[in-house]
C-alpha cells in the first residue's frame, strides 16, 4: 500500500471523510504489518496526543481491514518491541491419539452392553485385546476412564450410538405420595414427617407420625434417615 503522499494527521483527516466505502486491501499479512510499523513510526504514534492517535487508529483499520481491538494489540507490540511484527507462533497441539476406527470400537462395545459405567467398559476394552487377542483394539485398549467419556461426547459417537443416555441411578419407591382413600377399612395410614434440623454439621433426625385414617390410632418415633432400610426397620419394629 503506497500513501507516501500522506505526511500529516490533517491530511489523514481529510482521507478518512473522504468516503466511508473505501476498503483497501494488503498483498501479503507480512506487507500489512510492515505497512502499520511505518505508519506508527512515520507519525510518531506513541508521542502523540490521544485525539491525533485516535485518527492514526481509524486510519489503519480503514486501511487493513483490521478491527479496531486487533489494531491496539499491534499497536501494544510496538509499545513493548519497538517494532511491529508478524506472530507466526502456532499454538501447540496434543496429536490425536484416538482414531474415528477407535470410536467405532466404543460405540460397538457400548452398544453390546447397553452403556456401561467407563470403569466396566474399559475392563471389556481390555480384555479385548489382552485376553481375547482382537488387534484392532490394541490403541483403544490402554484408554483412561475419563477418556472415554470424552469420546462419547464427539459428534461421530452420539450420531451412532444406541445408548447415549447417561447412566441412570436406581430409584427406590419407599411409597405412594398422596392422599389415603381407605373406604371405612382400617389399614391406611397417613405418613407426616418433620426433620428437626442439623446441628453443627451433625445431621438432625426426622420424626415421624403414623396414623390410621380410619381408626385414628397412632405411632410415633425418628429415625436417622428416610430411606428403604429405615423403612424396613420400621417395619420389623411394628
Amino acid at each position: 500500500m503506497n500513501d507516501s503522499h500522506i505526511i500529516s494527521i490533517a491530511q489523514i483527516e481529510e482521507f478518512i471523510k473522504v468516503d466511508q466505502a473505501i476498503k483497501f486491501k494488503a498483498i501479503s499479512k507480512k506487507e500489512k504489518y510492515l505497512w502499520i510499523d511505518n505508519v506508527l513510526t512515520k507519525f510518531g504514534y506513541l508521542g502523540l496526543r490521544k485525539k491525533d492517535k485516535g485518527v492514526i487508529r481509524e486510519y489503519i483499520v480503514k486501511m487493513t481491514g483490521l478491527s479496531p481491538s486487533q489494531v491496539d494489540r499491534v499497536i501494544a507490540r510496538k509499545r513493548k518491541f519497538g517494532r511491529v511484527f508478524l506472530n507466526t507462533t502456532k499454538k501447540h497441539k496434543f496429536p490425536r491419539k484416538y482414531q474415528p476406527s477407535d470410536i467405532a470400537l466404543l460405540i460397538r462395545t457400548d452398544n453390546a452392553h447397553e452403556r456401561l459405567s467407563g470403569q466396566a467398559t474399559k475392563r471389556i476394552l481390555f480384555r479385548e485385546y489382552n485376553e481375547f487377542t482382537q488387534i484392532e483394539y490394541q490403541r483403544i485398549a490402554e484408554i483412561s476412564v475419563a477418556h472415554i467419556y470424552n469420546l462419547r461426547a464427539t459428534r461421530q459417537y452420539r450420531s451412532q450410538s444406541l445408548t447415549i443416555n447417561k447412566t441412570q441411578s436406581r430409584q427406590v419407591a419407599i411409597g405412594k405420595r398422596e392422599k389415603p382413600s381407605p373406604k371405612g377399612i382400617p389399614g391406611y395410614l397417613r405418613v407426616d414427617t418433620v426433620h428437626q434440623g442439623d446441628y453443627e454439621k451433625q445431621k438432625g433426625l426426622y420424626h415421624i407420625n403414623l396414623t390410621d385414617e380410619v381408626l385414628q390410632w397412632e405411632i410415633i418415633g425418628a429415625v436417622g434417615k428416610i430411606s428403604e432400610w429405615f423403612k424396613n426397620l420400621w417395619g420389623m419394629l411394628m
